[in-house]
């Protein structure tokens, strides 16, 4: 009998490490899927497979997340993170590349209980419903949890390598890991910039007002502080020489000056009516932080200051 094959969704983080190693202990060929956009690096992925010597495949999953973002059926959590929905579109794209690519079946490294909104029981029924995968999704950190996939009752994948991980507490996690020889995973609390408030109000503010059409518009999201000066313009301050230098190639998209001869940052202009006021008001700002700005002349940016 040829050998199972999974595909794992691979953040990168220390459960979905712990996936992988889980599947391969029970008997599975494991490559890994990681779902790319402008909220989340792949860079820690790479590093994670290259450590588990395993294939991993990077999906550009932009376009769908923003779709997301604009009508989440299932809401938000207390950001701009319509988790639920996030991951059942992964999932469910995972399950099409499985199909595609001639693997058996998908895994993730969820754990039942982890996180109450998104990884509680029905989420995680709803996700595997939703995603179209009902029986080819493992979830190998609380599978004995679970009801058994097809794989498992085959016997193809052995069930009693599998696990009942449950909760928030991470000491098992941490004890798999040093049995497994995983020695560098980032903080839990890392990753998705969607579940940032401070990150979150920056994209509802430009959903709400430039949309979410230009992907560039929501890289820069990353990028400076962000005002929405009263008529409606949207103002991106650099805070340092690299950001200065990213603002200034953005012309294609609005209006870059800077602070002239003197010390400063640099700023872009964009959407908005760019009225007369909001352009003297920008102009005031910039000038707050140049050197010898002083303090008093920020007065009156804090109402328009999103973050």
């Amino acid at each position: 009998m040829t050998a199972v094959k999974g595909l794992s969704l691979l953040s990168g983080g220390l459960d979905s490490q712990l996936a992988v190693k889980v599947l391969e202990s029970a008997g599975a060929e494991v490559e890994g899927v990681c779902f790319a956009t402008p909220f989340f690096s792949h860079s820690a992925a790479e590093k994670a497979a290259e450590a588990l010597g395993i294939r991993l495949h990077i999906v550009d999953f932009t376009a769908t997340e923003l779709a997301l973002i604009e009508n989440p059926p299932h809401g938000f959590g207390k950001a701009m993170n319509p988790c639920i929905d996030c991951h059942a579109s992964m999932i469910r794209c995972a399950g099409e590349m499985a199909a595609r690519l001639g693997f058996d079946f998908v895994a993730t490294g969820e754990v039942l209980g982890q996180r109450p909104m998104s990884q509680n029981r029905q989420a995680l029924e709803i996700v595997e419903r939703e995603a179209a995968l009902q029986g080819r999704l493992v979830r190998p950190l609380s599978a004995l949890l679970l009801e058994p996939s097809i794989p498992e009752r085959e016997g193809r994948l052995d069930r009693s390598k599998l696990l009942s991980l449950q909760g928030r507490r991470r000491d098992a996690q941490i004890a798999l890991a040093a049995q497994f020889g995983i020695t560098e995973y980032p903080s839990p609390a890392g990753g998705c910039k969607l579940t940032e408030a401070a990150y979150g109000r920056k994209l509802k503010d430009l959903r709400d007002h430039e949309g979410l059409g230009s992907r560039r518009l929501v890289e820069l999201l990353a990028v400076g502080r962000h005002f929405r000066l009263p008529d409606g313009t949207g103002l991106i301050v650099g805070r340092d020489q690299r950001e200065n230098e990213i603002l200034a190639c953005e012309t294609a998209l609005g209006e870059f000056f800077d602070s002239g001869n003197l010390p400063g940052p640099g700023a872009l202009l964009v959407g908005g009516a760019r009225s007369a006021d909001d352009l003297a008001l920008a102009r005031r700002i910039v000038a707050a932080y140049t050197k010898g700005g002083g303090e008093a002349s920020r007065d009156f940016m804090q109402p328009y200051h999103i973050c």
